[in-house]
């Protein structure tokens, strides 16, 4: 076979989604688009407003949000360096490593590399190997050489950077850069959008994934901030109609009673550590509060017995507990104390909740929150209360899909069948003014025969079919064609507008206003 022949049968790469990702399609978009539309409106009721983040924000920010020990951001998070460009490679400066050393001071100067301690040493290295190299150069080049080029690689060329895991750093991170301390508190923010983790894919869970949350930041503590929070997030999934919805709520107290709790855990869990599985006998040192997520069959009667924090907490906790309760109760929010939910980072204190949902299997959580006191302060802005939440888009979705209720309109409601070329303006313009007033219109591009008109209405899920014939167009009045049960109807311009907005409005009450 000749080279010709062979290039001419080679196929091109078929292309698909990374693994972990994937496309949302039509009409299944048109859900995700009904449930964040419903959220825009809910939190904008509570008096919310949106911040759309950058996707892409400095490791460091969740190194020290999250911990840079953690599974998140030693394992899980998508990161790269954002190194300049244009600066000379050592390995091409063996006969003048000066223009290097040059390069990347001049670089450091203006600023186009970090001007950080690490650096600056760094920097200090270089030349130091530079000397050397000098001095060496004419009796051991290549040992010379490769020193110099290690120590360039000490040099950190450009800031690390991530795509976000979560969103709770960035926006805190956002109310900091913007002094929005300085606006009424409290600030009431909500977000939504992709956040990317590699974690192993599994059903409702993916490496690109969605987030809808909510964060309130200044203020004060009020435990009526606390109830409002999760007053706003049912209301939102009552909204959406989600089913089989369950709210767990619990205090973890804060600085001054959680460390002698953990303590006394920690002493506990010591008495059964040969009862415990690995990962446990772990946390035990690292982080006890985790040994209470624990879903190890084996281990759910050794951690029933262990000491609860609820009986544990300092005054103020405990107060400031049963006052978020009595909130709750008063808005007709229904709970479940779950003394097992617990949140393992230092700056999470008090009220921590999490919202269960049908049809997700033994991973049924569709949403997490709590409050937050420390991290802003940590992060670097001033001492700040906080509250938030985030909500799993992807698995919120799968949970309406499974309970069926995810249906969603995605028909058009009104076909043009037209006949005829002198008709076509009259279709063009008839398009144009029901669209103007709402209603999904498709125009097919070209005439087609009667037949065949109604077979693509009802392949689109048309409500009605509007047929203009020269006939229509001379005489002033349209038929429109109801594609439910057959029946047609001949009807003036100004009327076949009324007519379907009265439809639509018994339909859909809401639209009465179109």
């Amino acid at each position: 076979m000749s080279e010709g022949t062979a290039k001419k049968e080679e196929k091109p790469r078929k292309f698909q989604a990374v693994r972990g990702t994937r496309d949302l399609l039509p009409p299944e978009t048109a859900l995700w688009n009904r449930v964040e539309q419903t959220a825009h409106e809910v939190f904008g009721t509570f008096g919310f407003g949106e911040i759309r983040l950058p996707i892409l924000q400095t490791t460091d920010l969740f190194a020290r949000s999250i911990g840079a020990e953690t599974d998140v951001v030693s394992k899980e998070m998508y990161t790269l360096v954002d190194e300049m460009q244009g600066l000379p490679d050592p390995v091409d400066f063996a006969t003048s490593p000066e223009k290097y050393v040059d390069a990347v001071e001049e670089a450091i100067k203006a600023g186009e590399i970090q001007v950080t301690d690490s650096n600056l040493k760094a920097l200090a290295r270089l030349k130091s190997q530079l000397a050397l190299y000098n001095t060496r150069a004419e009796s051991s080049s290549e040992e010379a050489h490769l020193k110099f080029r290690l120590a360039a690689t000490q040099i950190e060329f450009g800031e690390s950077i991530s795509l976000s895991p979560e969103a709770t750093a960035s926006v805190c991170r956002a109310y900091i850069e913007h002094n929005m301390q300085q606006l009424p508190q409290p600030v009431k923010l909500y977000y939504m959008g992709p956040m990317f983790r590699r974690e192993r894919p599994q059903k409702g869970r993916y490496r690109q994934f969605y987030q809808i949350g909510a964060e309130v930041l200044g203020g004060s503590d009020a435990p009526a901030i606390d109830a409002e929070v999760i007053e706003m997030v049912m209301t939102f999934f009552d909204r959406l109609e989600l089913q089989g919805v369950q709210l767990d709520i619990n205090s973890i107290g804060d600085r001054n009673c959680r460390p002698k709790y953990v303590e006394l855990l920690r002493a506990e869990l010591l008495k059964v550590k040969d009862k415990l599985g690995p990962d446990s006998q772990r946390r035990i040192e690292t982080n006890p509060l985790r040994v209470l997520d624990s879903k190890v069959k084996e281990e759910q009667a050794i951690i029933e017995k262990l000491p609860r924090i609820g009986d544990h907490l300092c005054e103020e906790c405990a107060a400031h507990y049963a006052a978020v309760k009595h909130q709750l109760e008063m808005r007709g929010v229904i709970y479940r104390e779950n003394w097992r939910l617990v949140r393992g980072l230092d700056y999470y204190m008090r009220t921590t909740f999490e919202i269960t949902a049908q049809g997700l299997g033994s991973q049924n959580a569709v949403c997490g929150g709590g409050r937050y006191d420390g991290l802003v302060e940590l992060l670097g802005g001033p001492p700040t209360k906080g509250i938030g939440f985030a909500i799993g888009e992807d698995r919120l979705i799968l949970s309406l899909q499974e309970s069926g209720k995810s249906a969603v309109a995605t028909g058009r409601d009104v076909y043009i069948a037209w006949m005829g070329q002198r008709v076509h303006a009259t279709a063009i313009r008839a398009a144009k003014d029901l669209r103007k007033v709402g209603f999904s219109v498709e125009l097919p591009p070209v005439e087609q025969k009667f037949g065949k008109a109604l077979g693509q209405a009802d392949k689109l899920g048309a409500k009605y079919a509007l047929i203009l014939g020269d006939n229509e167009v001379s005489e002033g009045l349209w038929t429109l064609k109801t594609l439910a049960d057959g029946s047609q109807q001949k009807l003036t311009e100004p009327d076949l507008v009324n007519f379907l907005k009265s439809e639509s409005a018994k339909a859909d009450p809401s639209l009465r206003s179109r």
